[in-house]
């Protein structure tokens, strides 16, 4: 029930905006949380960008009061899951935004361009041949490949265009190796969200627009989920799918209204 509610992640491309166009509702969704004292985190597969990136992005689009904080991307999912694992000044190269760059920088990764330990993928909108030739030869060198996230499709202003999860098949295909994942549906995003929350999953609700990595990966950890329907799926995908939502809503407007009543 959504009365027992107490706290909300929710995912950014496709709920809240398309590009820099905001969904309806946008608005009124935090004001919503913030009048009820709702805790939230924003939680993306979109590695691009930092977390200040998203801060600014809202502001521009007149939400104030975010913080660095709120947000959770793939990126800096990735850079917390490669210090549990590589010492730092490990090289890597990256096949990825500034965002991701910058963001493995700071963790303490040294980016290269050859002899690479590591290749890092995450999306591109810069991508190149070259780049792929040099990630394909470091991964066959031994290179180890890690994607930020499994995205097959990316939703934009004018439709659907590749995501992530395009270049890492991609890759797979001429390297013959298969990336580790760590954004949604892995439980990291998902665990990192709660502890950042400190908040019990079934009191918890995630909002996506994606039934493969928002709803998929939230179920298993309790989360209710609640998926809208102004980003990748429609009603077809809904009904082929094996994996069903807690909630269905048209937008935001819907899920609010909704939220208030305590449905």
């Amino acid at each position: 029930m959504l009365k027992q509610i107490r706290a909300i992640i929710s995912d950014m491309d496709g709920v809240l905006w398309r590009g820099m166009q905001p969904l309806p509702g946008l608005h009124e969704f935090f004001a919503y949380m913030l009048d009820k004292n709702i805790g939230f985190v924003l939680a993306t597969n979109n590695s691009s960008k930092t977390q200040m990136n998203y801060v600014e992005k809202l502001s521009t689009l007149g939400v104030n009061g975010v913080q660095p904080c709120h947000i959770v991307t793939s990126g800096t999912a990735t850079a917390s899951f490669l210090k549990t694992k590589y010492p730092q000044g490990t090289r890597v190269f990256v096949v990825g935004g500034a965002g991701l760059k910058q963001i493995l920088t700071k963790a303490g990764f040294t980016l290269v361009e050859d002899g690479a330990a590591l290749v890092v993928c995450g999306i591109d909108i810069d991508l190149t041949y070259e780049k792929l030739r040099k990630a394909t030869l470091l991964i066959r060198g031994g290179a180890g490949f890690i994607g930020t996230n499994p995205d097959s499709s990316f939703p934009s202003p004018e439709g659907l265009v590749p995501g992530a999860g395009s270049i890492l098949a991609l890759i797979e295909a001429a390297s013959g190796q298969a990336p580790t994942i760590i954004g949604k549906p892995e439980r990291g995003m998902f665990e990192a969200a709660l502890r950042q929350l400190d908040a019990d999953p079934q009191e918890t609700l995630m909002i996506g627009d994606r039934i493969g990595t928002d709803i998929q990966g939230a179920k298993p950890l309790g989360i209710k989920t609640a998926l809208v329907m102004t980003g990748v799926e429609d009603e077809t995908s809904l009904a082929e799918s094996a994996t069903r939502p807690d909630f269905v809503f048209q937008g935001l407007p819907e899920l609010i209204a909704a939220l208030k009543r305590g449905d």
